[in-house]
């Protein structure tokens, strides 16, 4: 590195181009404060130089500092403007920072400037889907899996488009393509178990999942959706790894789906209901989301707020939550860990939609109550079981449903005071009305 200031041009090449080796190689280590000190020394040496700029593009990326990695991609169209990797990478800073429409632009001028670019193919799939054009993202989606055939991702993609539209044989076949070429591809073999359960075609599903843990024995997903959508003896909760995947993949359609498909109803049914039992909001309390998602309950709890701390186990619903504005403090973390480590922090504690993946709620609530202050409020959404099922069940869309009569046991052994405990529709799904039960108790 001593070299990188001299004045001889052979001698600055060769120690830039070893000094990427080693930033490159610690990039790869994970040892990104490492790693972004020579990129910025490089830089400060060779500001063109390419490599130097795209791969620490790549780690501000994965820091979540869009801003910076847009700028650093932007010199490198601004020095190759015929740079498709470029355009495509840019895409995906801003896909990431929610701007869909310039992100989809960067897409289709990568697959113009090389229109055999199987990611940007992908990646251009991946928006118009979002957006509900099936048509161009098949087309996207199959052109990305003609040029990168070995794919296993573009072919989990297209498989997952060709589902929504509504071509089953094709999606299985998709699927089924898409776990040849990688046995361990989780949300493949879950597409796969999920679209054969959704067509009935139950024979076919028992056999995926016998495959599927053949293949991969301990997969904690492969259990718990094996227990749900065949009716096997069901976890005490989901595991975390699959409230992860399904909420991360999920994150930038997330609150569109809801509200503006499936009529979502749990955040204003709650705060309706603390609201009751509130007096006027004055912004003077401890308010944990728990749960938070993307955010759709924070504007409505902020009111009440001196302090709105949101908590998921989600990143990427971190990431949109973060957008939104209104929290004090965002945290990753699994629920009842995160409740176990307060004592007597918040005066609310809302929860909407999140322990529909709790079977057993009797650490979750017992870990809330120790959370609170006295004479605290904790306000919760839940799915309504089947009439003669005693405590809870497990549902073949993986959440669970519990009875009124077990949920009042067990906030009445968490210490909890009955506030109110009513029956609602929480959404509308697969064109039938979701029941479900909307509590406010006090500790």
């Amino acid at each position: 590195m001593s070299t990188l200031g001299e004045t001889c041009l052979e001698p600055i090449t060769l120690a830039i181009d070893d000094a990427f080796g080693v930033a490159l190689q610690l990039h790869q280590q994970g040892r990104l404060d490492e790693a972004e000190i020579l990129y910025r020394k490089i830089l400060a040496s060779a500001p063109q130089h390419l490599d130097t700029l795209h791969f620490y593009g790549v780690l501000c990326h994965q820091q979540q500092r869009y801003e910076e990695a847009a700028v650093l991609i932007q010199r490198i169209i601004t020095a190759a403007p015929e740079n498709a990797d470029a355009h495509n990478n840019l895409g995906n800073v801003l896909e990431g920072m929610d701007r869909l429409h310039d992100a989809e632009a960067c897409y289709r001028k990568a697959v113009a400037l090389n229109p055999d670019h199987a990611p940007a193919l992908n990646n251009l799939g991946v928006i118009l889907a979002a957006r509900r054009a099936m048509d161009e993202a098949l087309d996207a989606y199959g052109r990305a899996v003609r040029f990168a055939p070995d794919h296993a991702d573009f072919r989990y993609n297209l498989a997952n488009a060709l589902r929504k539209s509504g071509q089953i044989d094709e999606a299985v076949a998709a699927y089924r393509k898409a776990v040849d070429l990688d046995p361990i591809h989780t949300g493949a073999w879950q597409g796969l178990s999920r679209t054969l359960i959704k067509a009935e075609r139950l024979d076919e599903a028992t056999r995926i999942f016998e495959q599927w843990l053949e293949k991969d024995p301990r997969n904690p997903i492969a259990l718990y959706h094996q227990a749900a959508c065949l009716g096997l003896d069901a976890p005490d909760r989901a595991p975390d790894a699959f409230v992860q995947k399904t909420f991360d993949e999920m994150a930038g359609s997330f609150d569109e789906h809801l509200q503006g498909k499936l009529d979502y109803q749990a955040p204003q049914l709650l705060t309706d209901a603390l609201a009751a039992v509130l007096p006027p909001p004055n912004g003077a309390l401890d308010v944990l989301d728990a749960g938070c998602g993307t955010g759709l309950c924070g504007p409505l709890l902020r009111l009440y707020a001196h302090r709105l701390v949101g908590v998921d186990l989600s990143a990427g619903m971190l990431v949109r939550a973060k957008g939104v504005c209104v929290y004090d403090e965002l945290l990753q973390a699994e629920l009842t860990e995160f409740l176990k480590s307060l004592t007597g922090a918040y005066d609310i504690i809302v929860s909407a939609d999140t322990l529909c993946y709790f079977g057993d709620l009797e650490p979750v609530t017992k870990a809330a109550a120790d959370a609170l202050k006295p004479g605290g409020f904790f306000a919760f959404s839940l799915e309504r079981a089947d009439p003669q099922i005693e405590n809870w069940q497990l549902n073949p869309h993986g959440r669970y449903a519990h009875s009124k009569r077990y949920t009042q046991k067990v906030l009445e052994r968490a210490g909890f005071h009955p506030q109110s405990f009513s029956a609602a529709v929480l959404r509308n799904e697969g064109g039938k009305a979701v029941g479900g039960h909307i509590v406010v108790v006090s500790f």
